[in-house]
Order: structure tokens, then sequence, then C-alpha cells
């Protein structure tokens, strides 16, 4: 037990640590590659935070486990949007620029919906893959593009800009950031998920339940906490376009990149066994995070509490039912 504690507690510190120089490092990215927060949250950010994502499905999809493959990406993107932007709000408002209204956000829930769409054929494809793969291929080269066009054109309106750290320096940073938000988020799950074990043998619960309740609770969050971590600290550190571009990337890639990739390598078999009703609340929840933020370009305390209290319930009601 008292190891596992250790795991735990020094997961918590490689996430907050990982977190805080992830977002020092993505800024620097950002203002040396001419690109503004949210297209860094978008690749940088939320692409590096759900690698571990993609990994899983991928590894899953090869292992013919169409539910570890869907239910991993489907249960993410809930978490996303429920869970961690639902905590961030709490501790800070994020508030929204008009193009991600009008533009990122979109682009979010069509791809939700897409996977609701195609899931719910049964089969997940080669050809639905290598299209998710090419849309978000064009939508990101597309971002990138605009924002350093943008962003040259607001420089050169600027008199003199503050002294950035080397590129360089910049992307290692980032990098070793990730290796520590991805490390700490396992030490963190492997001790969670071993207290869970050793409390479940002293009261005499079956391990099949055990293990089941532990897959839906602590690795669901524990592989969300990178993402909620790298949220949490931009929007302290007054990056809220970071913040939202985080989720917004995480969610897209992970439909996009983290189904499509696996569909093209290895068609995904009876993806709509189980998971009608999450796949509604994924795309529910997105459109309902597009609506709380058009109201006041605003997401509210109390709208991350609505947000919040929907993915507690929605955990709760899988683990009851």
């Amino acid at each position: 037990m008292l190891l596992n504690i250790l795991f735990v507690l020094l997961g918590f510190v490689l996430l907050i640590k990982g977190g805080d120089w992830l977002v020092d490092g993505a800024v620097a990215i950002a203002k040396k590659a001419k690109l503004s927060p949210m297209v860094i949250g978008l690749t940088v950010i939320g692409f590096g935070t759900s690698a571990p994502e993609l990994f899983v499905s991928l590894q899953a999809a090869l292992a013919d486990s169409p539910g570890i493959s869907v239910g991993n990406v489907v249960g993410s993107n809930i978490a996303n949007i429920g869970m961690i932007l639902g905590v961030t709000a709490l501790i800070i408002p994020c508030v929204s620029k008009t193009f991600t209204l009008k533009v990122d956000l979109p682009m979010m829930i069509a791809a939700c919906w897409l996977l609701v769409g195609v899931g719910m054929t049964g089969t997940i494809g080669r050809l639905a893959g290598i299209i998710g793969v090419t849309i978000l291929i064009l939508f990101v080269s597309w971002e990138v593009r605009r924002s350093r066009r943008l962003t040259k054109k607001a420089e050169s309106n600027e008199e003199k800009s503050e002294p950035v750290m080397a590129l360089w320096k910049a992307i290692l940073i980032a990098l070793f950031a990730l290796g520590l938000l991805v490390g700490g988020s396992n030490l963190l799950v492997h001790g969670a998920s071993g207290i869970a074990r050793e409390i479940g043998e002293a009261v005499g619960a079956d391990p099949k339940d055990m293990e089941r309740i532990i897959g839906l609770t602590i690795v669901a969050v524990g592989t969300s906490f990178p993402e909620l971590f790298a949220s949490v600290i931009a929007a302290r550190k007054g990056q809220q376009d970071m913040a939202i571009g985080n989720i917004v990337g995480s969610v897209t890639f992970n439909v996009l990149f983290g189904i499509g990739l696996p569909a093209v390598i290895c068609p995904i078999h009876n993806a709509d066994v189980g998971f009608f009703y999450d796949y509604l609340l994924m795309g529910g929840l997105a459109a309902l995070l597009w609506f709380f933020m058009f109201t006041r370009r605003t997401l509210e305390r109390w709208e991350g509490a609505v947000l919040l209290s929907i993915y507690i319930s929605y955990i709760a009601y899988t683990v009851v039912a």
C-alpha cells in the first residue's frame, strides 16, 4: 500500500511540473513559430497529450478488441469535455474568441458526430479512416497557415516584442514536459489501481467487478490527467485560448486520428455494440459546450459545474448499471 501511495504522490508531482513546463514551452514555440496560442493548443499540446489514447486504440484494433479501441476514444472525449473543461472553468472561466466559436468548436462537433454516424453502422472501415485522417491533416495545415499569416500581421503593428527563448530550447522543454505528463499519469494510474485492488481484497469484492470499476474510473480519468493539468495550468497563466485549444485539439485528434489511423490499418468491427448512449453523450456534450460558449463567449463557472455534474452522473450510472 505504501509503495502505491508513493506512486500516486510522485505522479501528481510529475503532472504539475509537466503541465507548468509544457505551457511555458508551448507559449515560446507559438511566439517563435508565429502561431497563435490556440493553434499550439490544438497541435503541440492537444495532440501530444492525446498520444496515449492513440497508442491504446491502435493496439486494441490490432488485437481485435473494438470495445477498448472505441471505448477508449469515446470515454476520453467525454472526460475531456465534461471533467477537464468543467474543472478548468470552475477554477478560471474560459473566454473564447469568435473564430473558435465559428470554426474550431464546430469542427470538433462535426468530428464527434461523424464518429457517431459511422460507428453506429457497426464497422469503421478503411475508407472512413482515410477520410478522417485526411480531414485532420487538411484542417491542421489550414489552421497553421492562417495563424502564421495573422500573427505576422499583428507583429508588424507592434513596436517591440519581448525576448523569447530559443526555438530548439522551447521544443525540448515541451517534449520533456509531455514525457513528464505521460509518465506522471501512468504512475498515478498504477498506484491508484493498486490501492483500489487492495481495498477490494480487504472488503471481499469480486476481482472482476473491481477491474471493471477501476477501468471506468481510475484508468479513464488517469489517462485524461495530462489534458487536465495542461488546461488548468494554461488557464491559470492567462492562456485561456491554449486551455480551450488543448481540449478541442484532443477531442478532434482522438476521433479523426485516434480512430481513423487504427481503422486504416485494421477495420474496427462491432463498433456499435454497447456504445449507443456513450456516442450520444459524447456528441451531446460537444454541442452543449458550443452552446455554453456561444451565449456569452465564455465558459462560466456554473456552466463548468454543469459539465462536471454530467460527467460524474455518467460515471456513477455506468458503474451502477
